[in-house]
């Protein structure tokens, strides 16, 4: 049964936006979920975008870049990414999936 309350995930829209980099997402009135689900060794390449973007690591490993800092982030280890601030994601041997909070929404990925 389809709610606008409860999302499957094949519900979701679904874009590719780097090579080996899927992200599928859903949408309230004011905030965006997204799942990114990168494969081993893929890579966000550095870019900046107006939205704040919070987010978490739920499986496997990737080294986060975001301005000036960089840390290789595991399983539960959270990120900050204000808005405007440039940052790229590289993902490990083990590939990356982790959740992101957008805000406000990011009409690309509706």
């Amino acid at each position: 049964m389809s709610s606008p309350m409860f999302v499957d995930k094949s519900d979701c829209s679904k874009h590719t936006i780097f090579p080996g980099v899927t992200v599928s997402t859903a949408a309230g009135q004011e905030m965006m979920l997204s799942l990114a689900e990168l494969d081993p060794n893929a890579e966000v390449e550095l870019h900046s975008h107006p939205h704040e973007q919070v987010g978490m690591v739920i499986e496997g490993s990737a080294r986060f870049i975001v301005g000036d800092e960089e840390q290789v982030l595991t399983p539960g280890k959270m990120y900050l990414i204000p808005g405007g601030v440039p940052h790229r994601v590289i993902a490990l041997e083990d590939g990356c999936k982790a959740l992101d909070i957008f805000h406000p929404i990011r009409e690309d990925y509706r």
